[in-house]
């Protein structure tokens, strides 16, 4: 029996058991996004519902470009610049890792240069969004909390870099054109920040939040067409809203953010709804299966080991901690499915990888929480960066505090 049902009805059914089922079902230490991950892939293979739909991919776009414009106004270059020689270390080691790990997957999987690359990218960065609602989360020291934020934020630099060379690497002129492009956008996004608060906010009040947002997203288009997607523009533009901080409070007010996050917060599991809908019974096929299996298997060990023992190596701290803050920046979920989704759409990417790395990011996602057995992030809520920062080391560096902080542990 076809049992008809208006939109209307669907689109309300949807939201319902978009936002209370996840939350249901918490108690099992299953992360919301995965939830709704797993909810836009049932509706997708079992029922056939909302393939192609226009709104829901709108309310997608939206939920990305709030996921990284938050994920710029977390940026703080002062607590960067206080450990900045141990994360410059970080930084060397993980593209080090970025360069071994694609030369395998190119003589392993057969990859060419530029998707091996890609791939690499998908299995060794944090999604720093994600792992920074975490926080609040896990049971972690100030200390600890402090070395989590900032590696997983320098990483995401380093990796969006990367990302945007990769892509745009195929001649010359197209990166040329796209770098000047890029570079056009952060020279131009300052005057036009002080131009609007000088000549439209004084005679449009509260009008803020919506230029934010609506700047976040024509960033995020531009980016789009670069080839880059969504997340650059948007991570620039709160990047840029960072700096100006100071210069333009009115852009950076606790109750503009506060406004940021409760649209955040509405549009972020249509994302991963919309990311579920993408999926396909033949990206879950035992190939798929047993190539994820086996990059949990290696990767993971790889990247909790690669900062444990640095920070061994560097700050003399105990192995156990160094695998508690290596195990934390685990989860690669939004940056391994836009990396998935680049590959699926530009290099043609076979079917039984594009769901290794699908069921590789989902199952990573749920490590932090039972390793270190604490419920998971209500991650459709992402927290507004506050005022009172999170203690950081005191020194230059952050070298010779880190030290002291680590020897009573």
């Amino acid at each position: 029996m076809n049992v008809s049902i208006s939109p209307e009805l669907q689109y309300m059914l949807l939201v319902f058991g978009l936002f209370f089922v996840p939350r249901a079902i918490q108690r099992f230490r299953i992360p919301s996004a995965v939830t709704c991950v797993g909810i836009g892939a049932a509706l997708s293979i079992g029922f056939h519902y909302f393939h192609g739909d226009h709104t829901i991919k709108l309310l997608a776009t939206l939920g990305i470009v709030s996921m990284f414009l938050f994920a710029g106004l977390e940026v703080d270059f002062a607590e960067l610049r206080q450990g900045r020689k141990i994360l410059l270390q970080h930084i060397g080691a993980q593209l080090l890792l970025l360069v071994l790990g694609s030369w395998v997957l190119h003589v392993v999987l057969g990859l060419a240069g530029r998707p091996a690359l890609l791939f690499a990218l998908a299995l060794f960065t944090p999604s720093t969004g994600f792992i920074l609602d975490s926080l609040d989360g896990f049971r972690l020291t100030s200390e600890e909390r402090f070395w989590v934020k900032s590696k997983a934020i320098a990483s995401e630099l380093v990796a969006l870099a990367v990302l945007f060379l990769t892509i745009q690497s195929s001649d010359v002129g197209t990166l040329s054109l796209s770098a000047l492009a890029l570079a056009a956008m952060v020279v131009l996004l300052p005057p036009v920040f002080r131009a609007f608060a000088i000549v439209i906010a004084p005679f449009a009040p509260k009008t803020e939040f919506t230029f934010l947002v609506l700047v976040a997203l024509l960033c995020a288009l531009i980016t789009r067409e670069l080839g880059v997607y969504y997340l650059v523009g948007a991570f620039v533009v709160g990047l840029t809203a960072v700096r100006l901080r100071k210069e333009l409070p009115a852009l950076s007010s606790e109750k503009l953010l506060g406004g940021v996050e409760l649209f955040a917060s509405f549009f972020i599991p249509f994302y991963f709804l919309n990311a579920g809908l993408h999926l396909r019974a033949e990206h879950f096929s035992w190939a798929a299966v047993g190539l994820a299996a086996a990059l949990l298997a290696i990767v993971l060990p790889i990247r909790i080991l690669r900062v444990a023992l640095h920070r061994r190596w560097v700050l003399d701290e105990p192995l156990k901690v160094g695998a508690r803050i290596g195990t934390a920046v685990i989860p690669t979920l939004v940056f391994t499915m836009v990396i998935a989704e680049i590959l699926q759409e530009r290099f043609e990417l076979a079917p039984d990888r594009f769901g290794a790395l699908i069921i590789f990011a989902l199952l990573n996602t749920l490590i932090p929480g039972i390793v270190l057995r604490l419920p998971p992030p209500e991650f459709e809520t992402p927290e507004v960066p506050r005022t009172a920062a999170i203690p950081s080391p005191a020194s230059g560096d952050g070298h010779s505090s880190a030290i002291e902080g680590n020897s009573h542990g």
